[in-house]
């Protein structure tokens, strides 16, 4: 078990490489099971869940060749079917395999994904959307997939997930006829996904929109992707660099995305330049939340592309508590994800926590050092942002849970100016 021991008061300043795109490599390493030939994947972010997930390839008797940033999967020798519990277990993604591997192998056995424990996190859209093209699904203790056949169908997603979308999309490229998704996610990430997937032959039309159509074709091929930067990454950066007053500057970054999201970011006050792939975040900013029309207090929800996404409402708070003003935040996904604001709330931040969905902040607050323990991936980072404004020391203990999504995040914070230590 890692902690990390930090000593905030200081403003971030700097430049900032992001890693590759988390959420994309995930699928697409899944994706490397369809063929026989071998997929490149280049800024390839090296976090513990791509770890576990070349680790599940490895197992199932998959060729896996990791040089730096660079991977290159060969699926020729894919001969087992059954995923270790063990690895599922560590990481959510792995059920991504189901929609692959079943389209390849006809068959396909891995335990309960886990993952971050953020509230109920559905599998019925994935088990429907397999169960349409003509995969049989059983759950329990492992889940099995079967192919009995491989059909185009059209597809209904009950809700536009992003994982069932993704998998449902790798078994339809090999599935004999058309196949049509409707309701289906359109993340960055998904399309990024499906990018790699044309480049390997399949035929997908709809990239980037709910719905999706998808001629399926007899094999595909290897070929050579480069994971696009993490928008996640960026956005919590963004948001530490603003609470502590500091400035970033970020080039390579993505438009369309960085846009969306700074508009929620603008609501915090937050100035966001961007110009052409660059980013910058002005220095010493002096956050202010804009209010509605009316001055009534603002809210920032979340939801599918193109809201706002779930995985920034963690840091947007925190950087709330810095802003002034009052703002609420609607978690609408995940009914556990605001339970870290209690540790905010110890550290001096005005929160009124109205319920599992939905907390009112009220800023500017003097934080102070605390002793604390990420609870998943998002709220750790969060709280990594609080502890940069607080005075005095923190402690932040199960640090490897932010390591699942962030690419030596000590590291980078140092490089900007941060004065953190790890200690494993």
């Amino acid at each position: 078990m890692s902690r990390f021991i930090i000593n905030g008061g200081r403003r971030l300043g700097g430049v900032y490489t992001p890693a590759g795109n988390k959420n994309a490599v995930l699928p697409m390493l899944a994706a490397c099971v369809l063929t026989d030939e071998p997929v490149t994947l280049e800024n390839l972010p090296l976090i513990d869940d791509v770890r576990a997930m070349l680790a599940i390839l490895d197992g199932l008797g998959v060729a896996v060749d990791l040089h730096d940033h660079t991977v290159t999967v060969c699926a020729r020798g894919l001969r087992r079917s059954r995923l270790d519990p063990e690895l599922c277990r560590r990481v959510r993604s792995s059920i991504l395999f189901a929609g692959p591997l079943t389209a390849r192998l006809g068959r396909a056995t891995l335990a309960p994904p886990g993952g971050d424990v953020i509230g109920r996190r559905r599998l019925d859209t994935h088990f429907d959307g397999l169960r349409a093209l003509g995969i049989e699904t059983a759950g329990g203790r492992q889940f099995t997939f079967r192919r009995r056949r491989l059909e185009g169908a059209a597809i209904v997603l009950d809700e536009a997930s992003v994982t069932a979308t993704e998998n449902v999309l790798m078994a339809a490229v090999l599935a004999k006829g058309r196949t049509v998704i409707f309701n289906a996610a359109c993340e960055p990430h998904v399309l990024d996904l499906g990018l790699l997937l044309n480049k390997m032959g399949a035929r997908i039309e709809g990239l980037g929109t709910n719905r999706l159509e998808i001629e399926g074709v007899e094999r595909l091929l290897g070929a050579t992707h480069e994971v696009q930067p993490d928008t996640i990454e960026i956005g919590s950066f963004v948001a530490a660099a603003a609470a502590t007053g500091g400035e970033l500057t970020v080039s390579g970054v993505p438009f369309e995305p960085l846009w969306i999201i700074g508009k929620a970011f603008q609501k915090l006050g937050i100035r966001i330049d961007l110009d052409g792939y660059a980013l910058r975040v002005p220095p010493r900013q002096h956050l202010r939340i804009r209010r509605d029309f009316g001055a009534a207090i603002p809210k920032i929800d979340d939801g599918p592309w193109p809201m706002f996404p779930s995985d920034l409402m963690s840091v947007s708070i925190v950087a709330a508590t810095q802003a002034h003003g009052s703002i609420l935040f609607f978690e609408k996904m995940f009914e556990s994800r605001m339970y870290f604001v209690d540790y905010l709330a110890g550290m001096g931040a005005t929160i009124v926590v109205c319920d599992p969905h939905r907390v009112l902040v009220t800023g500017p607050s003097r934080l102070h050092g605390t002793h604390m323990a990420s609870p998943d991936i998002r709220a750790g980072m969060a709280l990594l942002i609080a502890a940069l404004c607080a005075k005095g020391q923190s402690i932040i203990d199960n640090a490897q849970t932010i390591d699942r999504g962030y690419e030596a995040v000590d590291a980078k914070l140092r490089a900007l100016g941060a004065d953190i230590t790890r200690q494993d």
